[in-house]
């Protein structure tokens, strides 16, 4: 083998070497986890801040809110405030499914009955109905913000779900006339709120 042959040789083993080194190891992919804070993405957060409910609560919702100032209590109290909201859309969903579901059952009505009876219904769900709701959870961000778990248990919404259908029976007794005849108002709206929804 010839000086130049052997040089040439060594020159690419030497840049195969070179080019080797020059490329780092890749790090393996960084774990993220299931739930992270919204406002704090890298940063693993309990299940309950993604998805809004825990195990033995029917009926819950996820707030948050930045902490200014070290106002604390500021910060929690606009947290259940939006938690509240977002509550009061789903139990009017919930008691929506459980009108239909009664109202199923009994063959009473027809659609377009049964579309004002729901809204007749969950124009009822309002703060008051909401009495019942508290605090479940509550949990700090790296970042400051605030996020809060409130709900109600079974028990709770069935009481919710039961006055809102007699405020609806009080305020539309037209619309509420052909279910009427079968039970007492107090029945009809017991054996509502009584009606298991998934």
């Amino acid at each position: 083998m010839s000086n130049i042959t052997k040089a040439l040789l060594l020159s690419v083993v030497a840049f195969g070497l070179v080019a080797c080194e020059s490329n780092p190891p890749k790090e393996a992919p960084k774990k993220v986890a299931d739930c992270t804070y919204p406002s704090s993405p890298d940063v693993a957060a309990p299940d309950w801040v993604c998805t809004g409910s825990v195990e033995g609560v029917e009926v819950s919702a996820q707030g948050s809110e930045r902490i200014v100032q070290g106002e604390v209590d500021a910060a929690q109290t606009f947290a259940m405030a939006s938690a509240r909201q977002k509550l009061a859309a789903a139990m009017k969903t919930r008691v929506q499914a459980m009108v239909t579901k009664y109202v199923g059952t009994t063959g009473a009505g027809s659609s377009a009955t049964m579309d004002k009876v729901n809204e007749s219904v969950t124009r009822q769900i309002t703060d008051a109905t909401l009495e019942g709701s508290r605090l479940i959870k509550s949990k700090t961000a790296p970042d400051g913000t605030m996020y809060v778990l409130v709900g109600m248990d079974s028990k709770q919404v069935q009481k919710a779900a039961e006055t809102a259908v007699k405020t609806s029976m009080n305020n539309d007794q037209a619309l509420w006339q052909q279910f009427k005849a079968k039970n007492s108002k107090d029945e009809m709206a017991a054996e509502i709120a009584k009606q298991k929804v998934d």
